[in-house]
């Protein structure tokens, strides 16, 4: 397949466009940096992992999705608040078969990309992958875990087999299903849960559960996260996602930082509006009570108010 990736110089986008380089296909890495851009051209993507292994992709990037063509497959990984300029550039790349597949944190994506790009072309997912850049074209895959991904209403489709069968054989282990806005919100209440939680109080993720304190916390915004779903016809479950939380966070490397708290380090706009704040919206909607989780935005908004 021809596959473009938006965000492809950074750390899930690059891992991604990696594995599926490695997997025999054309893959275009879309980046705004020019340095990244440059990097990438000249000396291929560097990838690391757990096992200390390292090993180098040679990989085509661009700022300029003009100079590409049309793709089979559009692959967005930018951040949610370049989500509309980032798909709106990429229009060049869809031909009338072409489809754009959001791996994107949080909640709200689809409808942005759909709004662009028209309903019949989008595809959604999310991917228990995790990984973090060391430097232009560097990035260090810290873990490994299942994709999920579907149509945005309705059964499994030939088109989503497709691409599950391509990103299997490709090494990134996919599941096609009929129920993946369930699987959103089950990452959403991990992110929910971890991601400002660690970024607030700059930790690694590894260490979220070192006290019973932290822990109480944890609990109390996946609850809410738990009652907003399920008002919303959402299936989760609480002792199934902290149970899978919990076993997450065990298995994570030493050191592992999470999206947003790589974010607050490098003093960038964080995702906080998309994680937590999807609770918050939904909870009004409902007319659910959710304070830890705007306390937890309040937090994060006032961390980058001193950017």
């Amino acid at each position: 397949m021809k596959i473009a990736v938006l965000g492809g110089g950074g750390a899930m986008g690059g891992a991604f466009g990696a594995v599926l380089i490695e997997g025999g296909h054309q893959v275009f890495l879309i980046d705004v940096n020019p340095d990244v851009v440059g990097k990438i051209n000249d000396r291929g993507l560097q990838i690391d992992d757990r096992s200390g292994a390292s090993r180098r992709v040679p990989a085509r990037a661009t700022r300029d999705p003009k100079s590409i063509g049309i793709c089979d497959l559009v692959v967005n990984f930018v951040k949610c608040y370049h989500t509309e300029a980032a798909v709106t550039s990429a229009l060049p790349l869809l031909g009338p078969e072409s489809m754009v597949l959001t791996l994107q944190n949080g909640w709200g994506n689809a409808p942005k990309i759909s709004h662009i790009v028209g309903a019949e072309r989008v595809l959604v997912g999310v991917s228990y992958h995790s990984a973090t850049v060391r430097g232009h074209g560097h990035l260090y895959h810290a873990g490994r875990g299942m994709t999920f991904l579907g149509e945005i209403d309705g059964p499994v489709s030939p088109r989503v087999q497709k691409i599950a069968g391509v990103l299997n054989a490709a090494g990134w282990e996919t599941t096609a299903t009929d129920r993946v806005l369930d699987e959103i919100w089950k990452k959403l209440a991990l992110n929910v849960v971890t991601l400002p939680t660690s970024a607030s109080i700059r930790v690694t993720v590894d260490r979220l559960l070192e006290t019973p304190e932290l822990q109480d916390t944890m609990q109390a915004l996946l609850s809410e996260a738990v009652s907003v779903a399920v008002a919303s016809g959402i299936s989760l479950n609480f002792d199934e996602r902290w149970e899978a939380i919990t076993d997450n966070l065990q298995k994570l490397a030493s050191g592992t930082k999470n999206s947003m708290l790589q974010d607050i380090e490098n003093k960038r706009k964080t995702e906080i509006d998309v994680i937590n704040g999807a609770i918050s919206a939904a909870g009004k909607e409902k007319n659910i009570q959710t304070p830890v989780n705007n306390a937890m935005i309040g937090l994060i908004k006032g961390i980058e108010a001193t950017f």
